[in-house]
């Protein structure tokens, strides 16, 4: 639930700005694939904090768990500074480098500026919520996320569009709106996740009671041990996301020169899908946490039942999510923009992603058990070797002949290569053995 209502809120703003027109809906696909970029790198590093809370609780170590929660909090907030400086200095020239048209830049830069300026309020977002699910508490997050969504509705309602008069059930009524277009959906969204952050934080600090620090005595500087533990986990993490981030705006360079509706159609369609696989993060988050602490008690048996159950379901809610998406692939796109050309092109291309979306359920999801064992660098390897290998080189050979048909095709036959190799590391058992030489390594201290 709260990663379909993440995606909500972005179908949401993309349906928004996709009633002003194409120019509006490009600016904001143009750079939809950097943003991701920012949010990803942002999202891997906290989880560098987060697997050693799991790690922790399931050890029944709470104070070390606050301790790691004291230092995540000073260290995250400092990278999102960090990358915010980043994105902020770039944001001019981004949409040229992309390749973007004169008519699109301005919206592009403005739109990308707005949300990488809040990327510290972001970055403390994600470390709140994943340490909260790592605790075993996916409700605080989930109603947060949903509040978030409806929050993003109410502000983009009034920011986006100027003015106007209502008619609902024969009743005249006045609405009034700032009409700030791509600007009010970017400013829109940073004051829901502003709110849903504060309350995220608020919650873990004060009222998560295995984590909670208010009341508690403790440093809050970083400490060696615990950001070498960070470094070791999240490194990888952040370099895959930063790697695949980057094939993902390689596609939007292919895509580019194509022209604007095939611009527009891309991100819609990217939108528009991301219904279909956001359960199977959600599942993911699960196995995180519940292999993570299963890792932390020392238990593997209970660690390759996890990964086998949440890969399971997650391949499955996945198969009938992607059943339900090629059904309604036109309904999706009409509510997206009321442009034909776009609409007929998304629903063309989320067709074809349909059919990859089980084994992309099982690329997702044995990620994130392998990731709550803290085995993130070959599962790395593997995502960003698919993505460049296969899917970069497969769709710049198809694009100039088939247009964006050619890119999506290319993305199906990825994923479901990315799937295969995913599922044979997880049967072959190599992503939790670690676990045996960890538990021999304690036993031998304690003697």
């Amino acid at each position: 639930m709260a990663q379909l209502s993440s995606i909500l809120m972005q179908y949401i703003d993309a349906s928004m700005v996709g009633r002003l027109g194409a120019d509006s809906a490009a600016s904001v696909g143009l750079v939809s694939s950097s943003l991701w970029l920012f949010w990803g790198i942002c999202s891997m590093f906290t989880m560098g904090f987060s697997v050693q809370v799991a790690h922790r609780l399931g050890a029944k170590e709470t104070e070390d768990a606050r301790s790691v929660v004291r230092q995540g909090l000073v260290t995250c907030l400092l990278f999102g500074v960090a990358m915010a400086a980043l994105g902020l200095a770039i944001s001019p020239w981004l949409p040229i480098w992309l390749g973007g048209e004169p008519q699109v830049r301005a919206g592009a830069t403005l739109y990308f500026a707005v949300f990488v300026a809040a990327l510290p309020v972001l970055t403390l977002n994600y470390m709140a919520g994943g340490m909260l699910r790592c605790a075993g508490n996916m409700k605080v997050p989930s109603v947060l996320n949903v509040l978030m969504c409806v929050l993003d509705i109410l502000f983009n309602f009034f920011l986006i569009f100027p003015s106007r008069e209502l008619h609902i059930l024969g009743t005249h009524i006045y609405m009034p709106g700032a009409g700030m277009g791509v600007l009010g959906a970017a400013l829109g969204t940073v004051l829901a996740e502003a709110v849903v952050a504060a309350i995220m934080l608020w919650h873990l600090l004060a009222r998560q009671a295995d984590l909670a620090i208010r009341g508690t005595c403790g440093s809050f500087r970083p400490t060696r041990d615990v950001l070498r533990r960070a470094f070791k986990i999240s490194a990888p993490m952040t370099l895959q996301q930063a790697l695949f981030s980057g094939a993902q705006i390689m596609i939007t360079v292919i895509v580019a020169p194509i022209g604007v509706v095939a611009i527009a159609a891309n991100a819609f369609a990217v939108t528009a899908e991301s219904l279909c696989y956001m359960p199977g993060f959600g599942i993911s988050d699960a196995a995180t946490a519940l292999t993570g602490q299963s890792f932390g008690a020392r238990r593997p048996a209970l660690v390759r039942s996890f990964g086998y159950i949440t890969v399971g379901m997650g391949m499955a809610v996945m198969t009938v999510m992607g059943f339900i998406m090629y059904l309604a692939a036109p309904l999706m796109m009409d509510i997206m923009t009321p442009v034909a050309a776009i609409r007929d092109l998304g629903t063309e291309v989320l067709r074809i992603e349909a059919w990859a979306e089980p084994m992309y359920a099982a690329s997702i999801v044995a990620y994130g058990a392998m990731v709550g064992v803290g085995d993130t660098k070959i599962p790395a390897v593997m995502n960003f070797g698919s993505i460049w290998l296969v899917r970069i080189p497969v769709a710049a050979l198809l694009a100039p002949t088939m247009g964006l048909r050619g890119v999506w095709i290319a993305m199906a036959l990825e994923l479901s290569f990315r799937g295969a190799i995913f599922l044979w590391r997880l049967i072959s058992g190599a992503w939790y053995k670690h676990i045996h030489i960890n538990t021999v390594s304690v036993e031998n201290e304690a003697n």
